[in-house]
């Protein structure tokens, strides 16, 4: 060592701070546009599906409630998949894991395509397309993008990225729509795999494990010292706080995968054609992109769990209003615009939650976590949505029950807090999980109630005769299931 070197009046030169920031800044814009072009293919190709509702039962001479069962099973499947597809992209790269899931998605679609009986329609639009989008998600894509981003960035990170996926949406539904009218569900189901294939070629700016993906300002810091998976989840489950999200994030799950399967059905039903039905759900994902760029930029200047309580309370406002309005093409084509600014506005400002609370070595596993209670939330909408339609010829109690979990949600988060959880323990205490239970316990105790008390009411007003109204509290029945 020189004397020059060791001197005090002589430090090593430091890097330039101007190019580490210039070059992190475009790292980001590259990571960000490429997570946004994931996103968009995924969640695009995820919202078509309840365009296929009806030519999928006529061909297959089956009821609403097959269909809905195998989007039930693809929602809690992937739901299942996710906390894991998050611990091996932690460990191992998001590129990696995207890859798997791109093919296996487009691979499932296939098959789908070639689908004559209920049962493999149900294997591969259900489990296996489930298994393949826990790979392909989203939660994936943003846990990488929550990592690489300055704290002061990442709402609106995590705001342009969900946004962004909302382009798909608009997108691809007319586009699925018109294929569908003109080809066929098989034929467009084989284009659709084809094109969620793409993936592969956008999956690169997310490579790395999570350690190789801390943002430049966690790194200048010094950062907190790994902390292993088994610890974390520990804290992770006895933090209320983190359980009281869980719970809330059922919410949105019940309300996006019912709305998004169901919409164009019960507006067939009530009269409105399949084209301002289409309408309206096309301007969900583009007014979504308004709503989650709106969250992203006020989650990281206003309390996230304020923004969260007064989205779930505007979606029971405008469902309340969706239902009692008389229903014309209009008022569906304002309620997808509606809907759509709350759709996925709820994402970015969970995510930073759970980042917030617990940093962003493990958040892909912690936030697969909170999406499996969102897809818990999307099993029952979804499913219940086609049962009672079948058994009751009408949506309506369903409406009912996501007024009642919007207003739900919307306390629930005023019971939590962005700050970081407590050190773990050193054993599991239990304290945890029995915040969790009442939550949940009232979630279904409020479906339940809501839709008991309206099953006379909707009976009524479907023409039945008392036969049907058996047939509602069958639905609820684990002792009696529906034959």
């Amino acid at each position: 060592m020189t004397a020059a070197a060791a001197s005090p009046s002589h430090p090593p030169n430091p890097p330039s701070p101007g190019r580490g920031l210039t070059r992190n800044g475009r790292n980001l814009i590259l990571v960000v546009a490429a997570a946004s072009v994931i996103t968009s293919i995924t969640l695009g190709a995820r919202s078509t599906f309840g365009l296929y509702l009806d030519p999928v039962i006529a061909e297959l001479g089956t009821g609403r409630g097959m269909f809905s069962l195998a989007i039930a099973i693809q929602n809690i499947v992937w739901g299942l998949s996710q906390p894991f597809a998050g611990a091996i992209a932690d460990r191992y790269g998001a590129a990696r894991v995207l890859c798997t899931g791109a093919v296996g998605y487009a691979a499932a679609l296939v098959l789908m395509s070639n689908a004559h009986t209920p049962a493999v329609f149900t294997l591969s639009a259900g489990f296996l397309v489930g298994l393949a989008t826990g790979a392909a998600s989203f939660s994936v894509v943003l846990a990488a993008v929550g990592r690489m981003a300055p704290p002061e960035k990442a709402s609106m990170a995590l705001g342009v990225v969900t946004a962004m996926g909302s382009v798909g949406q608009f997108v691809l539904i007319p586009i699925t729509r018109q294929l569908i009218e003109a080809f066929g569900w098989r034929t467009t189901a084989t284009v659709l795999a084809a094109f969620v294939a793409t993936i592969v070629l956008f999956s690169q700016p997310v490579r790395g494990r999570a350690v190789d993906q801390q943002g430049g300002a966690a790194r200048a810091n010094g950062g907190p010292p790994a902390v292993p998976l088994a610890q974390e989840l520990r804290r992770a489950f006895n933090h209320r706080a983190y359980l009281l999200l869980n719970a809330a994030f059922f919410v949105c799950g019940f309300h996006v995968t019912f709305i998004s399967t169901h919409l164009v059905s019960y507006a067939q039903d009530v009269g409105i054609s399949r084209g301002p039905a289409t309408t309206g759900l096309a301007l969900i994902g583009l007014f979504n992109i308004a709503g989650s760029l709106l969250a992203g930029y006020l989650g990281s200047r206003r309390p996230r769990t304020y923004l969260l309580s007064i989205i779930y309370g505007l979606r029971a406002v405008v469902i309340t209003a969706f239902v009692l309005i008389p229903i014309s093409a209009a008022s569906v084509v304002v309620f997808g615009a509606a809907m759509g600014v709350l759709w996925l506005s709820t994402v970015p400002l969970t995510g930073g939650i759970v980042s917030a609370q617990f940093g962003t070595t493990h958040s892909g596993t912690l936030f697969g976590f909170v999406f499996l209670s969102h897809q818990f939330g999307a099993f029952i909408g979804v499913w219940l949505g086609g049962v009672l339609a079948d058994r009751t010829g009408s949506y309506l109690v369903v409406w009912w029950i996501a007024v009642s979990l919007g207003v739900l949600a919307a306390v629930l988060h005023l019971f939590i807090d962005d700050k970081p959880a407590p050190a773990a323990p050193v054993r599991m205490s239990g304290a945890g999980a029995g915040g969790i239970v009442p939550a949940g316990a009232a979630a279904v105790m409020v479906a339940v109630g809501t839709a008991a008390a309206l099953s006379a009411p909707a009976a009524e007003a479907a023409g039945a005769d008392g036969t049907q109204a058996s047939d509602l509290g069958a639905a609820f029945c684990v002792v009696h299931p529906i034959g």
